[in-house]
């Protein structure tokens, strides 16, 4: 490959895993204590937890769409946020985080592996670019949103 794509793929690896001039979604989801997941500051519309589960199932299901003709995407937006504002077990908080880095560490996998320009042969014009930008943007979106209903429960830095 070229070095402008070397160099292409570099930073939209830096794009998925955040930082640079903002804080990771790591930074966002590290050291919330469990008795505050649930809750639903000054009449929000969704808890710390279920931005962190949607995070999760909507990542989840680009990098399923990017590889998998047979995929099925959730119905949207009812399959895309959780119901229940808390985890149900102390334990569903743990694997939503392990999940959101695995797939994020698969998707990164996805773009050092192939042509990221050509459209995905079962989308309607959809590319791993494309597909890359998307996820960014959608984690990074939500990631300011986690620190917000952090601030306004006084558990950010």
């Amino acid at each position: 490959m070229s070095e402008q794509h070397d160099i292409l793929i570099k930073e939209l690896i830096k794009l998925l895993e955040g930082g640079g001039a903002h804080a990771t979604l790591e930074d966002a989801l590290e050291g919330i204590p469990a008795e505050k997941l649930g809750i639903k500051p000054h009449g929000l519309p969704y808890s710390i937890w279920q931005l962190a589960e949607h995070i999760r199932i909507a990542q989840w299901d680009m990098l399923e769409f990017s590889k998998d003709a047979n995929h099925q995407s959730p119905k949207w937006p009812d399959d895309y946020w959780p119901k229940e504002a808390a985890p149900e077990n102390p334990g569903d908080w743990d694997k939503t985080i392990a999940a959101i880095k695995a797939d994020r560490k698969v998707f990164i996998e996805l773009l050092r592996s192939g042509d990221i320009y050509a459209a995905i042969p079962h989308g309607d014009g959809q590319s791993i670019l494309r597909e890359a930008l998307q996820v960014a943007d959608h984690n990074s979106y939500h990631t300011s949103e986690i620190i917000l209903l952090r601030r306004l429960l006084g558990i950010w830095k």
